[in-house]
Parts: C-alpha cells; sequence; structure tokens
C-alpha cells in the first residue's frame, strides 16, 4: 500500500464539487491527518505498533474526533492539516465500547469544524465523502460509498447498529463519513472482509455519530467514560463457519496468562455453548 502522501483514490471515485449542494472543499478541509508515536513498552504497542497514522475529524474548537486505536497510550500526536502544516496534539483519551477517541490541537488550526453538526446517522443515508485529507482532500476521498446497517462483533468491540461501506476506502481508520448534506455521520474504525455471491470483498465499518454524544463529555473531561471499566480478554477473534477462532493473542493480556493461543477455536462461555462473535 503507498505511504500516506502518496496514495490517491481513482478519479471515477473521487466526489466532484457540483455534485452536492454544500461547499464541499470546506467540509472536507475538516477531516485532519493524525501521526502517533507510542512508547515501545506500552502495552498496546505489540498489538497495534509504536507508530500509528490515521486520521480525525475537527469537530468544535482544535477537537479533533478519531478512532481510539490510533492514539492509545501516545505520548506525541501529530495533526496533519491539508495546508501542509503540522500542529502538535494531545491524546485526550478514548472509548473502549464506542472507540471513539479525542485530540486535542495544542496549536491553532484556523480552519472551521465544518463537521461539528453532529445528526443522528440516518438509515440508509447516501454518503458523500470519506477523507484522509492530506494535501489534495478530493483526491483522497471516496464518492457514492453505499452504505447499510448491521450489528457486528469485530474483535474486542460489538457495537449495534454499525454501518458498513463499500466499495472499502484504503486510509479508513479515523476518517470522517459524510452525508450528502455535508454532516458528518460516523468514523471509520475498522475494514474487515465479507463474502459476497461466493466472492470475498472488504467493507469499511464506521462507528455511527449517534453514539458519540453521551461520552464526549466524559471523554473530554476524564480521559474515558466515567464508569467501571470493561473487562478484557487481551484477545482477538473471528468468526469462521459459525465457529469462534483465536486469530491473536496480547503477550501481557489475560488470555495469554491462560494460554490461549492463536488458533483455538471458543466452544463455549462459563458453561454455555456459542457459535457466533456476538455470542461470544
Amino acid at each position: 500500500m503507498p505511504s500516506l502522501t502518496e496514495w490517491k483514490v481513482p478519479p471515477a471515485f473521487q466526489p466532484r464539487p457540483g455534485d452536492y449542494s454544500f461547499d464541499l472543499d470546506k467540509v472536507l478541509s475538516s477531516v485532519v491527518g493524525l501521526h502517533s508515536i507510542i512508547p515501545p513498552d506500552a502495552f498496546s504497542a505489540e498489538t497495534l505498533g509504536t507508530e500509528r497514522a490515521g486520521n480525525g475529524v475537527l469537530i468544535d474548537d482544535g477537537l479533533v474526533l478519531t478512532i481510539g486505536y490510533l492514539i492509545t497510550e501516545a505520548e506525541a500526536v501529530g495533526c496533519n492539516i491539508g495546508d501542509g502544516r503540522v500542529v502538535e496534539g494531545h491524546a485526550l483519551g478514548f472509548d473502549s465500547e464506542t472507540g471513539f477517541g479525542l485530540v486535542q490541537a495544542l496549536g491553532g488550526i484556523d480552519i472551521e469544524a465544518a463537521c461539528a453538526r453532529l445528526p443522528p446517522a440516518r438509515q440508509g443515508s447516501a454518503i458523500a465523502s470519506w477523507s484522509a485529507a492530506l494535501a489534495d482532500a478530493r483526491d483522497r476521498s471516496q464518492a457514492r460509498s453505499s452504505p447499510s446497517r448491521n450489528s457486528p462483533a469485530t474483535g474486542n468491540i460489538l457495537i449495534d447498529e454499525a454501518i458498513f461501506t463499500y466499495p472499502a476506502h484504503p486510509n479508513w481508520g479515523g476518517a470522517g463519513l459524510i452525508s450528502t448534506r455535508g454532516e458528518l455521520i460516523g468514523i471509520g474504525s475498522l475494514q474487515i472482509e465479507r463474502e459476497r455471491e461466493g466472492k470475498a470483498e472488504h467493507v469499511n465499518m464506521i462507528v455511527p455519530i449517534d453514539l458519540l454524544k453521551p461520552v464526549l463529555g466524559d471523554i473530554r473531561k476524564f480521559g474515558r467514560v466515567n464508569k467501571p471499566a470493561r473487562p478484557w480478554l487481551g484477545m482477538f477473534s473471528t468468526e469462521i463457519d459459525n465457529r469462534v477462532v483465536v486469530v491473536g493473542i496480547a503477550g501481557r493480556g489475560p488470555a495469554a496468562r491462560a494460554e490461549l493461543k492463536a488458533g483455538d477455536v471458543i466452544l463455549a462461555v462459563n458453561g454455555e455453548k456459542i457459535s457466533s462473535q456476538t455470542e461470544f
């Protein structure tokens, strides 16, 4: 895959300003690139790496909404603005249930939070663009994605009513999903593979913006949602042929201490049989 400064969406899939009633370039300017540095001894370094790159969307004065795994345990965060500037940022925190993360820019970002309107992510909303806004935002935006709703279980996250888009965008993490009305309706989380008509295809999973309002205040104030932490197994799993299969283990997590290994099949939890990610 090309570096973040090289890749571009093919012209046929890029959004065209004349197709929308809002100022496309102005909206896309609120999508910024993020680059995080994580200490080598951080708990998440083994599974997520010590250098992470993705995207975020400016939703308030210097406040950037992204996906949490990009900034987990980050000691330094850079916000790449579309005009080529890099502004230092601070990782405020993230919510482990929704996956949302917040970064506060420490320098002035003199662009309007064009995506600050946070409407419900309505079923069947058409998609205007999805962008990583490095240099020319339209070159890195994708129009005419087809959205659908589902209730997936992916990795350590189960989100009701997540949004899926196809075709998959090549730089999905933290990118903004924008409606044809110019409203931010979701943040890119994962790229997953699904089978359709006997063929494998990649789709993007997006966390709907509906889930942000209940957690936004706590993340800004405390760095996390103000309630007891969720248990974490330190295990990554997927569903294959109606079986839950372990595909990865965090080196210092509970699953590793229990001697679980990649390739193991989870048959039951506390004596209750399971056959799907959702049940797990």
